[in-house]
């Protein structure tokens, strides 16, 4: 077991105020710089820091930051939340270093979609029938994977085939 024990401490967002949430940050006893690469891949990191070494990902709308020292969580509601997400990352940490061996570590973090790219397959009419008040910004959410191509009423034909053979080089987080 590589990661036996933490100190979890709630931190408020003061640069938010009003905010609704609270963010996570568990203190390790045990260094897990070392998983970090085997991490990325068994959970398909989004953002991957080689040195030093930092691993992210998102999950139901928050951010999940895994460092040799430290889990970070942002957007939780309580302590008891924040627990219950380390408590599932220091599972995940503990299995993927006993299964270390069959696992290729990655050093790097997934491609992302460029919104310009994007923009050359959209209708350019910003019309706003897809909820989003111009092309560009349908554009971004579509390279965040916060949009589904089918909620513009006017992509189709080649353009719609060949953003959709674009946009299936990338992976989404849920």
């Amino acid at each position: 077991m590589l990661l036996k024990s933490f100190r979890l401490e709630i931190v408020n967002n003061h640069c938010i105020p009003g905010a609704m949430s609270v963010n996570g940050i568990a203190r390790l006893d045990q260094d897990v710089g070392c998983v970090i690469p085997y991490l990325n891949t068994a959970l398909g990191g989004s953002q991957y820091v080689k040195d030093p070494p930092a691993v992210t990902f998102k999950t139901e709308g928050r951010l999940i930051s895994v460092q040799p020292d430290r889990i970070t969580v942002n957007a939780v509601k309580d302590r008891e939340q924040a627990l219950k997400i380390v408590e599932w990352i220091r599972r995940e940490i503990n299995e993927t270093w006993d299964n270390r061996d069959e696992i290729r570590p990655s050093y790097k973090s997934p491609k992302k979609p460029v919104v310009i790219e994007i923009l050359k397959y959209l209708p350019k009419t910003n019309c706003r029938e897809c909820r989003e008040p111009t092309c560009l910004v349908f554009a971004l959410r579509l390279a965040e994977g916060a949009k589904s191509m089918d909620a513009c009423p006017y992509l189709e034909g080649e353009s719609k085939t060949a953003l959709e053979t674009y946009l299936s080089e990338f992976i989404f987080d849920d």
